[in-house]
């Protein structure tokens, strides 16, 4: 698997482009900065976003060539995010470390990620639905797998995030424009919610 995305941002371009996801960008303009944690972060597009707006960044991802564009980015904006080359089971905070979670089309969710966010913490989420294999379809540059159980569903979620207050979870289609992988007409899904703790 790191293999692949390390192909994938091996290019010059970014994948994703440099701007920040939409939704993430709403909700995180709502909340007081603190720190917050960007898993499966890519080539930086949304840790680069948010240390611009005061946030005390750190993200990680297996793929090299992603730290590297994630760090170039950062020197272009001037601003200082903490980026490690690692997977999930690797991280080393301690518990309730971030204010917040955001996670922008992850792989399949690591429940043991809650383990680092705060009681009261929030969660931003969105990635692509089960619905997304109808779009990819008729535009292969839509964007998400090929893999139906990549792919999300509303109760799923419930599931996944049922120690949250849920302040906002639904799904919707909506016209992406990030990069060349995430181009055109899909369908995700979106949540924010307070963590309530255990």
């Amino acid at each position: 698997m790191d293999s692949f995305f390390d192909e994938i941002y091996a290019h010059d371009e970014y994948a994703y482009g440099k701007k920040p996801n939409e939704y993430l960008k709403k909700q995180l303009m709502k909340l007081k900065p603190g720190k917050i944690l960007f898993p499966a972060e890519g080539e930086g597009r949304n840790a680069v976003f948010a240390a611009k707006l005061g946030w005390d960044v750190h993200c990680f991802d297996i793929s090299k060539n992603a730290y590297k564009k994630a760090m170039k980015l950062a020197e272009e904006e001037d601003v200082n995010i903490k980026y490690e080359v690692c997977d999930v089971d690797q991280l080393t905070y301690p518990k309730g470390s971030f204010d917040v979670i955001a996670l922008i089309f992850p792989p399949k969710i690591q429940k043991q990620l809650i383990y680092f966010l705060k009681t009261k913490g929030f969660l931003i989420f969105e990635s692509f639905s089960k619905r997304q294999l109808e779009y990819n379809s008729v535009n292969k540059f839509a964007g998400g797998p090929d893999d139906i159980n990549q792919l999300y569903s509303i109760q799923e979620l419930k599931e996944d995030f049922k120690d949250f207050r849920i302040t906002e979870l639904r799904e919707e289609e909506v016209f992406l424009q990030e990069g060349i992988y995430h181009n055109g007409t899909g369908s995700v899904i979106r949540f924010l919610g307070e963590y309530a703790g255990k």
